[in-house]
């Protein structure tokens, strides 16, 4: 039987989804995972693979590498052409902007550099400001952008209102998991104002629970239940989206990781109890 001093936390987290309920467990917290979303590499890329093959052409300026998971599947793609080695030599010739520290790491582990890297938290907001930083030229340049899951239009706007040019490398996709019942199972709970928060650690999170809302007509019902809930946010592109898609964000997490995600989660809902219990 649930205990009803000990908060209810439901995470959509998909891939790191024991971390986030040892976490929210050790710091306090019942947890309830409903896995939101699985990445799925694309077959037969042709985009992917053309765009490899204009960077080994020397045609592109710049390099942007957006994730670690998105890098390594790059190289993947490369590597199911033959142009693996090709690529990491031409990656030591160009210049590489990194969105934060995964794709530095898998830069590093490879003995490869960046050019420039965004600073915390980490969106592309702020590797633009990185590359402005760095005066790189813009106008005219060819930028080749990993992307990670989805394409980001405000980022590649932003790239064209400085004439850049935008070359995307789309090495894989957002799917929603195999099994989508917990996840079914979480949006009526919250609906039945089972949880005390819900915590977001990705954009296409926000965007795949309200893709099952809509399946099962009950987006309206889930969206008011939210109001009674707590949202929490990993970052500020996440944010971003939770806004976007009419819902509110009660705590964001500074920085954004899961550790302080949980810990403020808790500390927030521990300070609405003892607003309402003075």
């Amino acid at each position: 039987m649930t205990n009803p001093s000990i908060p209810v936390l439901c995470t959509f987290e998909s891939r790191r989804s024991e971390e986030m309920r040892s976490l929210i467990e050790r710091l306090g917290g019942t947890a309830v995972v409903a896995p939101s979303m699985q990445e799925v590499c694309i077959g037969e890329n042709r985009v992917a693979i053309g765009a490899i093959r204009q960077i080994l052409s020397k045609e592109v300026d710049y390099l942007v590498l957006l994730t670690g998971v998105g890098t390594e599947a790059m190289l993947d793609v490369a590597d199911s052409q033959q142009l693996k080695d090709e690529l990491l030599e031409a990656m030591q010739q160009i210049p590489i902007l990194v969105r934060g520290p995964k794709p530095a790491a898998v830069l590093s582990k490879l003995g490869l550099k960046y050019a420039v890297k965004a600073p915390e938290p980490n969106t592309w907001h702020e590797l633009l400001t990185a590359i402005d930083a760095a005066e790189l030229s813009f106008d005219g340049k060819l930028f080749a952008v990993q992307e990670y899951g989805i394409p980001n239009p405000e980022f590649y706007d932003s790239l064209t209102k400085n004439g850049a040019k935008v070359l995307p490398i789309p090495v894989y996709r957002w799917a929603l998991p195999d099994d989508t019942q917990p996840l079914k199972d979480a949006i009526q709970q919250t609906i039945e104002g089972r949880f005390q928060a819900l915590l977001f650690t990705s954009a296409q999170q926000v965007r795949h629970v309200l893709m099952i809302a809509d399946e099962l007509q009950c987006r309206n019902e889930f969206l008011a239940a939210t109001q009674n809930t707590v949202i929490a946010s990993i970052g500020p592109t996440c944010s971003e989206t939770i806004l976007e898609e009419g819902l509110t964000v009660d705590f964001e997490a500074s920085p954004p990781k899961m550790g302080p995600m949980v810990r403020g989660v808790l500390d927030h809902i521990s300070s609405q109890q003892n607003q309402r219990d003075a």
